[in-house]
């Protein structure tokens, strides 16, 4: 970030004013559409009890991240973000008025759902880059952990309540209901846009091609991927949160039958897992607000790889009688996963020049999303070959492992004092 750019924002009194208007309009609009998720493949469970459909209905909602991310970076570093958000909110919103009246109509079919699903998945896509890049703009570097603390501590709520809420509402209400209800939060998420000026990012000669043409974007992104690979730190987490997503992802989706298998419990069971992350997860995201983290965030980072990796390997060696160790591993790691990715964003908005943080962002996403498929591919038959645990002592080891490689290189130990500081910094202790 410019020095322009970073005393603008740190002179503004009023920030926090503006940031937390737009920041609770859009958790509104994310409670909402949470509930829209639940209730939607609930549906398609009841409706169709197919295993393929729902497995389709997950890809559509994932392939748009891994396929368009790089693209919509570009984009969301070279237009207005507020206007991005506005525009997300509302095709996101208008798709599903037309599912309400589909299914008001009683006239919905499977590929309506799928659809809408998709693009509402375009329109997150949009929305989570131009927000994440707009936030380092409107929070004073110092109180970025803490704002990605709060951010967590969100997510982990919003996970623990958005399923049984979703159940409530969807015997209170019918499904049309449900998605009046989200397209009512889309509009406040929407209000709270046009209430608040949102900052642009001072742009510099080498971030954007010339012209506005498919061209000028695909070398937008060969710009961006260039500004990745020629820092070496940043390129290390890069890999580093690919390797976490290809290891962690299928761990937590065998934990029913590790529930069921090993510890011989059952959906009850399941639940107190899934129940002491979710709890664990606000405990260290209000662990991350309040404390704030080590100077370095990159030090705040590495304990919370250590510690989340430990949580992971305790599931791979509990006995079966240690449902509670398994609890009590469960909440380690939901604590220690706000303590390791609030301070790994916060790097990336303060020390990414602003004018490339959609498609640094974006980069990350997609190739994290990408890796989660091929983790899952690769876990199920080895779980099957040499039982449901060795995937999570794998994924804890390998968690382990990652942050010692992180702790030893200078280039990652060196990434929040920028690209070329970093840089330099790190050919200064080679010679």
């Amino acid at each position: 970030m410019s020095d322009v750019e970073q005393n603008s924002v740190e002179g503004r009194k009023n920030w926090k004013v503006d940031f937390f208007t737009v920041w609770t309009g859009q958790a509104i609009s994310l409670l909402g559409s949470m509930l829209v998720q639940f209730a939607l493949i609930w549906y398609l469970t009841v409706e169709y009890q197919s295993a393929t459909i729902l497995a389709t209905a997950s890809l559509v909602g994932l392939l748009p991240h891994v396929f368009l991310s790089p693209f919509v970076g570009a984009l969301v570093d070279r237009w207005n973000r507020r206007v991005i958000m506005i525009a997300a909110d509302t095709v996101i919103a208008l798709a599903t008025v037309v599912l309400a009246v589909l299914f008001a109509l009683d006239v919905v079919e499977m590929w309506h759902i799928f659809l809408i699903m998709f693009i509402r998945a375009v329109g997150g896509g949009f929305h989570g880059p131009a927000m994440m890049a707009s936030t380092s703009l409107m929070v004073p570097k110092k109180h970025l952990t803490r704002i990605q603390g709060i951010n967590q501590m969100l997510n982990g709520g919003l996970n623990i309540v958005a399923a049984p809420l979703g159940a409530l509402m969807l015997e209170l209400l019918p499904m049309q209901g449900i998605l009046g209800l989200d397209v009512g939060t889309a509009v406040l998420a929407i209000l709270s846009l046009f209430l608040v000026a949102i900052p642009q990012p001072v742009l510099r000669d080498v971030s954007f091609s010339e012209g506005s043409g498919p061209l000028a974007v695909l070398n937008d992104m060969k710009v961006g991927l260039r500004y990745v690979v020629s820092w070496k730190g940043l390129l290390i987490l890069l890999v580093l949160a690919t390797l976490i997503n290809f290891f962690l992802t299928p761990a937590f989706s065998l934990l029913p039958l590790l529930v069921k298998g090993h510890f011989g419990g059952g959906a009850i069971q399941l639940s107190w897992l899934n129940a002491g992350f979710g709890f664990g997860v606000i405990a260290g995201g209000l662990i991350l607000s309040t404390w704030g983290g080590f100077k370095r965030r990159i030090h705040t980072s590495i304990m919370g790889l250590v510690g989340m990796g430990l949580g992971i390997m305790v599931l791979g060696i509990a006995p079966p009688s240690g449902i509670m160790i398994a609890l009590g591993a469960m909440v380690l790691s939901g604590i220690m996963q706000p303590i390791t990715n609030g301070p790994l964003l916060a790097i990336i908005q303060a020390a990414v020049d602003p004018d490339m943080q959609g498609r640094v962002f974006t980069l990350v996403g997609s190739a994290a999303s990408g890796m989660s498929p091929i983790g899952l591919a690769i876990a199920g038959p080895l779980a099957d070959i040499m039982g449901t645990q060795s995937w999570f002592l794998i994924g804890g080891g390998m968690c382990i492992l990652m942050a010692v490689v992180g702790f030893i290189s200078p280039d990652v130990m060196n990434i929040e004092k920028g690209r070329v500081q970093a840089q330099q910094g790190v050919s200064q202790e080679i010679g």
